[in-house]
């Protein structure tokens, strides 16, 4: 039986430093843990806690809160030109990157140094430089929070979006992912340096998983604070996607917009921008406020509640509307 705790603080289990108290906590290690606690009639609210890296808590936490803690790494399938490996949802994104660097796998390489566990990794899609985690996914398996009974998911099942997924949408709270399954590169890596500063923080280097990763620790660690100094869960807004006749308009207000084109009909704009453009970037209200190195990223620099931050970030939103007539939508799950 799993110990369970009362009015625990979560405010060591979650990036932004925000205390908050779960009426009840625990952790499970193993499938069948999960599946027995799920299945426990005498909580009937069920709150499901990964790495806490892609969430600002606004109020306590009612009911039973599992902090998901499965760990280990298996290969699944190998061949002389890729291996798939299943990796456990406890797993820290950023590790197993570097573990699989470090084994001389290609594909993940670009998305070093995102905080956040394996297991919560696919439900927002992360991506970065270019690169999303669509392009390596193979499948997931998923426990149902009502039957407890396990479901994989294939890449068509997911349908990843930008910055979302099925787990985002219509089966958002339903599902909890226990591990997820990649396909890397042994050779003739699908090498991406583009997009962002990566070509030019390679410099004269040999072009490789391992010098690109480093490429983007390096911006990251530059651009990014670090959660255990000053509280944050990394970019809080999504750049929003706009149609190229919408860009037109600004471009001409604003010829020195940065922008990406996603295809023919649609530009993605940098939303760190904007917020910056509007002289966010280091500003500070009470103890919340928007990172002096990177305007997309809002910290805790203290002792802020997960109210505070909402409210700066809506602040920040109602800003953007009025100048740029852009909806700014919010990247990080609030509860």
């Amino acid at each position: 039986m799993k110990t369970i705790d009362e009015n625990k603080s979560i405010k060591a289990y979650n990036t932004f430093g925000v205390e908050c108290f779960s009426e009840y906590f625990t952790r499970v290690n193993t499938e069948e843990e999960l599946q027995e606690i799920l299945l426990k009639k005498s909580f009937t609210k069920k709150f499901i806690l990964g790495g806490g890296s892609n969430l600002l808590f606004t109020k306590n936490i009612l009911g039973l809160c599992i902090q998901i803690d499965l760990r280990g790494i298996t290969v699944v399938v190998e061949n002389e030109d890729y291996v798939v490996l299943e990796v456990q949802a406890g797993e820290n994104w950023h590790e197993f990157v570097v573990w699989t660097i470090d084994q001389g796998y290609g594909g993940l390489e670009n998305l070093s140094l995102i905080p956040g566990n394996t297991g919560t990794a696919p439900i927002q899609n992360i991506g970065a430089y270019g690169v999303e985690l669509k392009n390596n996914f193979v499948s997931c398996k998923a426990v149902d929070m009502e039957s407890a009974e396990i479901r994989e998911f294939n890449l068509q099942d997911v349908a990843f979006g930008y910055r979302t997924s099925i787990f985002k949408t219509t089966l958002k709270g339903k599902y909890v992912i226990t591990s997820v399954q990649f396909q890397l590169t042994k050779k003739k890596h699908k090498l991406k340096t583009s997009y962002g500063a990566i070509q030019k923080e390679l410099g004269s280097k040999a072009i490789t998983p391992k010098s690109i990763s480093e490429a983007v620790i390096s911006i990251r660690e530059r651009k990014l604070p670090d959660p255990k100094i000053i509280g944050n869960s990394g970019s809080f807004f999504k750049n929003p996607i706009i149609k190229k006749e919408e860009f037109k308009i600004l471009l001409k207000k604003y010829p020195n917009i940065p922008f990406y084109k996603t295809n023919n009909s649609d530009v993605k704009i940098p939303a760190g921008w904007l917020i910056e453009s509007l002289g966010y970037k280091g500003y500070k209200k009470g103890d919340a406020g928007v990172h002096k190195g990177q305007a997309l990223v809002l910290v805790n620099y203290g002792n802020a509640s997960g109210q505070e931050i909402l409210e700066l970030s809506q602040e920040i939103q109602k800003k953007v509307k009025e100048t740029f007539n852009i909806d700014l939508k919010i990247e990080v799950n609030i509860y």
